[in-house]
């Protein structure tokens, strides 16, 4: 069955594919290729370089995508907005940055066990660094993550606190603000991974009170090579650079050198225009589709999927049993066949689902699972996928011998 033509994303439009790998990365809507193809066409220039008419328009175009981030996530200040390749990089500037002034042998930080390996490995090695430790805050099998719990492992020593919003494998969504305060009150930072739940429900970070904020514009229709972070002003300013050469620097002399203002001081070198460009349009694309379409689209597809899934022998979905905790993601196995082998099979009826650990190996053996399969929705996806998804899931162990 051929997908429902979804207007205006070329991939979808022009190919035979049901696409259930959106927390990997969504697909971009013409007017994102438009607006980041426009920019090379008719702006193209090295920004804050030049004092030509087009090196002005690229520096513009450049901020404009900066204000457009920040009112996005509601910072106080466009200062507080860095641009990175993408949210990765944004965890491992903090961890390598901040961590360097704020962590001390003996100090702990504490790391969710649910956390996708960038906001697991650049705490580790900052801990090895300072001689620090990582203590993990280990979940329930439905992925929940008690605030009580959470309170017994915060003490004098910890100073840093790692959590996402929304996990990328149970898709399960976490009251970070409740989180972060109980931090505060220890006298931690929190840094919060944003990628899943940046694209997919408003993110106040005033409201949240969270320090430190990553998320990738891939995930959220913008082009790949585009990232955020976000960070209160107060600690950016204290923090040394993360990378060292072209435009970060203020005044350089042979022996030594004083740093740019916010936000370049952390955006050395010729930034990505192109992406910051698309990503603003990006933006732009999702306040014309709403939030309440989106969540609406994506809740609905969500419960239609999984009470589908359900109905299937042998099918065990990973988290929580309601369907509206899921935010999109549905993560699975079958007995007796190997994620892999899922994946084949579906990409051969051309539906794009993702096998493996996704990123987060400790939360599986945690859980007692080596890998798993994931099925993952954005509001563009329809019944019509759905449906395939379901058809092909139901044929699978049938496929390999099992009656």
């Amino acid at each position: 069955m051929k997908a429902a033509k979804i207007s205006n994303f070329p991939v979808l439009d022009e190919q035979k594919i049901h696409y259930l790998d959106n927390a990997a990365t969504t697909q971009k809507p013409g007017c994102v290729i438009t607006a980041a193809a426009n920019y090379y066409r008719q702006h193209n220039a090295n920004p804050m370089r030049g004092l030509y008419a087009l090196s002005i328009a690229a520096t513009d175009a450049y901020e404009k995508a900066r204000q457009s981030v920040a009112d996005f996530v509601h910072a106080a200040d466009s200062r507080e907005i860095i641009f990175t390749r993408n949210a990765t990089e944004s965890l491992n500037l903090v961890a390598s940055s901040y961590g360097s002034m704020a962590l001390s042998e003996g100090d702990e930080i504490i790391v969710t066990i649910v956390e996708h390996h960038s906001n697991f490995l650049p705490w580790q090695q900052a801990a090895k660094r300072a001689g620090a430790k990582v203590v993990f805050f280990e979940c329930e099998q439905d992925g929940t993550l008690s605030i009580e719990t959470f309170r017994s492992l915060l003490n004098e020593r910890t100073k840093i606190v790692a959590m996402t919003q929304l996990s990328n494998v149970f898709g399960r969504s976490y009251d970070v603000k409740a989180f972060a305060a109980a931090a505060h009150e220890a006298g931690a930072v929190f840094v919060c991974d944003g990628a899943q739940s940046v694209p997919h429900m408003p993110v106040d970070v005033q409201e949240l009170d969270v320090d430190f904020l990553a998320f990738s514009g891939h995930k959220m229709y913008a082009p790949m090579g585009i990232g955020v972070l976000y960070g209160k002003a107060a600690l950016l300013e204290e923090m040394p650079p993360f990378l060292y050469g072209g435009e970060m620097i203020e005044y350089v002399t042979r022996e030594g050198a004083t740093y740019a203002e916010l936000p370049h001081k952390f955006e050395a070198g010729t930034v990505n225009v192109g992406g910051a460009v698309g990503l603003d349009e990006a933006i732009a694309f999702m306040h014309r589709i709403g939030w309440e379409k989106i969540i609406k689209s994506e809740d609905d597809l969500t419960v239609y999927a999984f009470e589908k899934m359900q109905q299937i022998p042998h099918i065990h979905i990973i988290g929580s049993s309601d369907p509206l905790e899921h935010h999109g993601i549905l993560t699975f196995t079958i007995d007796g066949v190997h994620p892999h082998d899922v994946a084949a099979i579906f990409d051969s009826e051309d539906v794009a689902v993702r096998a493996g650990h996704h990123c987060a190996q400790p939360l599986h053996k945690h859980l007692g699972l080596f890998s798993t399969t994931r099925a993952s929705l954005a509001f563009y996806n329809t019944k019509e996928d759905v449906d395939a998804f379901i058809d092909c899931l139901a044929s699978i162990r049938g496929r390999m011998g099992y009656e």
